[in-house]
């Protein structure tokens, strides 16, 4: 019997997958375990291996279609198999239904008959070629019945189309050879532009004024604006602000990096990672998220830390940090940071974070304001270590200072609880032997 290529789940929470490419086309030989077909979910984009040896046949997706997570897409069925009819629910529900021919149709191909009934097509009414009817013959009869250019867009991109009164012909989609993907659709139809102003009349002798040049957004920095939009537009957030002196942070770094193993580096935001994670053990509300009108705290403490890459934001994420050493994370930390780069993670790597990290410090930045990482309920921001001119027992004195900036989602944490979080974070920064 022939295996089902199926859209698989790469990841606890996904729902449905965009077929990004092929690497087969059907119809080709596929030898079990080599990469079939490439597919993005909302973090990352991962190679899909061929789960059994055989011809590609059967295939029901295009390349640009959000797919839901299980649902069949393709058959590898051996040589001299014979593959299943297509299901009758197969028939899209908005094609017209053609009246049945009286006189029985030519032979035809799997494909072609399955290419037929998704889009309602008679066969008795298509011309074949060759004694029987070919995927090619079906093609080119739903083209010569079309009217109007179909716009390529995923499923999805269609649904909101339609719900939103939106003309997918008006939008410029970012899919493969241009498909309109979800992220394309804009939330409401736009009203049609107006005239546009008349430009005022230069200045003798000055230059005219330059157009915008629109810049190229890859989807991966579109599913970004997306989230962070939606947290901004429905989390209240309130923030903490707290300085803290860092001179004995950096003393605990370099006994770290003396006694690391060769090639390890130690930095401080590994540091951190650790001290954030034992803080979240003594207050786990902070470790916790809302859902649906109930606070639920994870029972792990998965520490995300924000990695800037070409196309985007990612949040690879350290599990079980309260229980690692400082050079564990350390290795971890260089592992996914590495790999985020090359575009070599996996959604293992994106699972279960429950808290968020977003260090700028080693871009002069002194402090910011992180926008809250969904589902999780607080995201720390570390700014720069700088020395700075701080009282002292009554006197001014020079100490290399840092600015934590911890925002909040207020639906799972309060003020009071964030704050005490916050205080013994410090703590365990200005002094990180109590670590121990």
């Amino acid at each position: 019997m022939p295996k089902e290529v199926i859209m698989p789940a790469l990841g606890m929470a996904q729902d449905e997958g965009v077929l990004l490419r092929w690497f087969k086309r059907e119809g080709e030989e596929v030898t079990a375990g080599e990469p079939l077909m490439e597919v993005a979910t909302d973090k990352v984009d991962v190679q899909v291996e061929a789960p059994a040896s055989g011809v590609l046949t059967a295939v029901t997706a295009q390349e640009g279609d959000e797919i839901p997570v299980g649902q069949v897409i393709g058959l590898i069925a051996a040589e001299g198999e014979e593959l299943p009819p297509p299901p009758v629910e197969s028939r899209a529900k908005d094609a017209p239904v053609e009246k049945q021919s009286a006189e029985p149709p030519l032979p035809s191909s799997p494909v072609a008959a399955r290419i037929a009934a998704e889009h309602g097509v008679d066969l008795a009414d298509v011309q074949g070629s060759g004694g029987r009817i070919s995927k090619e013959d079906v093609e080119a009869h739903i083209r010569s019945a079309t009217s109007a250019p179909r716009v390529l867009a995923s499923p999805k991109a269609r649904r909101l189309a339609r719900e939103r009164g939106i003309d997918l012909a008006s939008l410029t989609g970012s899919g493969p050879e241009g498909a309109v993907l979800a992220a394309d659709v804009p939330l409401a139809a736009q009203p049609l532009p107006a005239a546009p102003p008349q430009p005022a009349p230069a200045l003798p002798g000055a230059p005219a004024a330059a157009e915008p040049e629109p810049q190229a957004v890859s989807r991966m920095w579109q599913i970004m604006a997306q989230r962070l939009t939606d947290s901004w537009t429905t989390v209240p957030h309130f923030y903490l602000v707290r300085e803290v002196c860092a001179d004995q942070l950096i003393n605990w770094r370099n006994l770290l990096a003396a006694g690391a193993a060769e090639g390890t580096k130690i930095t401080y935001t590994d540091m951190l990672t650790k001290l954030a994670a034992l803080s979240l053990a003594r207050h786990p509300r902070v470790n916790s998220y809302w859902n649906d009108g109930e606070i639920l705290i994870n029972p792990h403490i998965n520490v995300g830390l924000a990695v800037a890459v070409e196309d985007g934001l990612l949040v690879p994420v350290i599990h079980n940090a309260d229980s690692l050493r400082v050079d564990q994370i350390a290795a971890r930390r260089a592992d996914i940071v590495a790999r985020a780069a090359s575009g070599g993670l996996t959604p293992d790597d994106f699972a279960g974070g429950t808290f968020t990290i977003s260090n700028l410090g080693m871009y002069g930045v002194d402090a910011f304001n992180a926008i809250v990482n969904p589902p999780q309920a607080a995201i720390l921001a570390v700014g720069r270590i700088a020395d700075r001119v701080v009282a002292v027992d009554g006197q001014p004195a020079v100490r290399p200072m840092m600015t934590l900036t911890l925002s909040c989602d207020h639906r799972a944490v309060d003020g009071a609880r964030a704050a005490q979080f916050l205080d013994a974070f410090v703590n365990l920064i200005e002094e990180p032997l109590r670590a121990l």
